[in-house]
């Protein structure tokens, strides 16, 4: 059959068969592997046991799992709560017109995110050195009786992690803020000027509407890249650090998959990973409909 401007009705899909073809092979049949896999336990590439659900029970009463879950979701609200209200800030900061220099610097704000994570941690695995550093000499300039060394990377891991993110993804999420608030109707903020209205209740009430749509994004993009927490502490720490105080779930995905050769809990432990972002990301689109 012939379709209305005359060529066969599966011409259109022998168009899209090339990304179904890619899609289906890098995609779909390694999900579908891997959720076969996370009912096995396996040792190795070669052996393999069904156990059906028990990955997914000993999850439940895994110490080091709840660690790593522990750790990340202090990381991940840190970086909702401290990491987007200071970009918020910048980006109203940067979004006034008679503020000079701002062109140089978004740019200055923005760069951090342009170097390489690696790259980051190895430099703050430097700057939080507990002799030589250059955050403790800062702070022993400007706080008396602060001690010579401080331990940041063996008992304050995850304050080290948070600072770090901070400096390379502030300015990441203001990019996104300052667009935002570019869109905001200046009709809008004159008439609540004229209404009365003070500085912090056109915030309020003029400019978080109008840009709520985009900062749901920035909270559900910052929350599933917290959650995906990796490199970062891998390099910085060398590890997971001292009593697992830098373990976060996808480091605990990567230890057991590829360090002790589990793979079979490791997929439960991705998919359990994957369930959790996807339900944060349904949750958050429900959310914005009913908003």
């Amino acid at each position: 059959m012939r379709g209305p401007v005359g060529y066969p009705r599966w011409t259109p899909y022998l168009f899209i068969a090339p990304f179904v073809l890619v899609f289906a092979v890098f995609m779909i049949y390694p999900l579908g592997q891997s959720l076969i896999l996370s009912l096995k336990q396996s040792y190795g590439p070669r052996y393999e046991v069904f156990v059906g659900l028990d990955n997914y029970k000993r999850l439940l009463v895994d110490r080091e799992f709840w660690t790593a879950t522990r750790n990340t979701f202090f990381y991940t609200l840190a970086s909702v709560t401290i990491q987007l209200p200071l970009a918020l800030g910048l980006a109203m900061l940067l979004n006034r017109p008679r503020l000079k220099g701002r062109a140089f610097m978004r740019l200055v704000f923005f760069s951090p995110s342009l170097v390489g994570v690696v790259f980051v941690a190895m430099m703050f695995s430097v700057m939080f050195a507990e002799k030589s550093g250059l955050v403790n000499a800062f702070l022993r300039s400007i706080v008396p009786g602060f001690p010579q060394e401080f331990p940041w990377l063996q008992k304050y891991v995850l304050t080290a992690l948070i600072i770090s993110s901070l400096w390379m993804y502030v300015g990441f999420n203001m990019v996104y803020f300052l667009a935002a608030l570019q869109s905001v109707s200046a009709d809008a903020l004159e008439a609540s000027a004229i209404d009365g209205a003070n500085a912090w209740q056109r915030f309020w009430h003029v400019i978080i509407p109008e840009i709520q749509p985009v900062a749901g994004f920035v909270v559900l993009l910052s929350i599933i890249g917290s959650l995906q927490l990796f490199e970062l502490p891998l390099v910085l720490l060398n590890g997971p650090g001292p009593e697992n105080r830098g373990l976060t779930l996808v480091m605990y995905l990567y230890q057991n998959g590829f360090e002790r050769n589990d793979l079979g809990y490791a997929s439960a432990v991705g998919w359990t990973i994957a369930i959790l972002l996807m339900g944060l990301a349904i949750g958050q689109q429900r959310l914005s409909r009913q908003r």
